[in-house]
């Protein structure tokens, strides 16, 4: 048994060091990007609402250009737990987007002004339409793209982060993309059309600079720059690839608050039914078969 256990550690260990080293590989291709404190990290960590709201005019004013939202609906947004607007206002937002509905009696489409009910209609008609309008390249739909979006932390952080919780690589990646955009040191050829980014795989990416200082106006005394820009919108994309993360915690707390005290009640059962038991242990001794009741 003592040699199955020295084979088995011994074949963790090589995929442990053969896991540090791919990392370690990987952080030459491209710079990890760096931890950023989110205030719905953790287990009792929520969303911010006034963040969501200033990420949610980041999106609408840059990044529905060119990114889709298709797994949200305009209602979501008077959700609780998230932007927290109210149904006139998520409802007056719908009416500035045009969606496609029909067909008509004639049995055509045709767009009207958004509702409520809808969906966050794609700024484009079709893939190919995407493509043609971006050099061919397709922008993603951002429904869920900080849970598709990750990369490696390396040893020790991938064990560490096993018993943080940590789960907040797409908000801090979707953050550093933001504002990894660089002139590409002497000697990097760039492709026609990309542009070098230090977080990006690769460091060539399709996208052009979206942000710049002051291109999106806060009224609440925000400062407008790119860092602050990132982390908002990455927060408000956070919230809606996972729009009952407050909601999901504050349950899985009542659980756990619930398990406690019924490990309490069981424990105090079991003294109960036990007690008379523990003081009086000539219970237990065997009684010849005269002292038993017949039948």
């Amino acid at each position: 048994m003592n040699a199955y256990r020295r084979v088995a550690f011994g074949l963790a260990f090589v995929a442990a060091v053969a896991a540090f080293g791919m990392r370690a590989a990987c952080a030459q291709e491209a710079e990890a990007p760096p931890g950023q404190r989110w205030s719905f990290a953790g287990p009792f960590g929520l969303y911010e609402t006034q963040q969501l709201q200033r990420g949610f005019k980041v999106y609408r004013e840059v990044c529905s250009n060119c990114h889709s939202l298709k797994l949200l609906a305009f209602r979501n947004l008077a959700d609780p737990g998230g932007p927290s607007f109210t149904e006139a206002q998520a409802g007056a937002i719908a009416s500035t987007f045009q969606v496609t509905a029909g067909p008509n009696d004639q049995g055509e489409m045709f767009q009207r002004a958004g509702k409520i009910s809808d969906r966050f209609p794609p700024p484009f008609a079709n893939d190919q339409a995407a493509r043609n309008a971006n050099g061919g390249a397709l922008p993603p739909d951002m429904s869920v793209l900080a849970k598709a979006r990750s990369y490696e932390r390396g040893f020790p952080w991938f064990i560490v982060d096993a018993f943080t919780q940590y789960q907040e690589e797409g908000p801090d990646y979707i953050h550093a993309i933001l504002n990894g955009y660089e002139d590409p040191p002497g000697g990097f050829t760039l492709p026609p059309g990309a542009q070098y980014n230090k977080y990006f795989p690769g460091h060539a990416i399709g996208m052009p600079k979206p942000l710049s200082d002051g291109q999106v106006e806060y009224t609440d005394g925000t400062p407008a720059t790119v860092d602050q820009y990132g982390r908002d919108v990455a927060a408000f994309l956070a919230w809606a690839s996972e729009p009952k993360l407050d909601e999901r915690k504050r349950l899985g707390f009542q659980v756990f608050v619930f398990l406690i005290v019924l490990t309490g009640l069981l424990y105090f059962t079991k003294k109960k039914v036990w007690h008379d038991v523990l003081h009086h242990p000539e219970l237990l001794e065997p009684r010849p078969p005269t002292e038993y009741p017949k039948g």
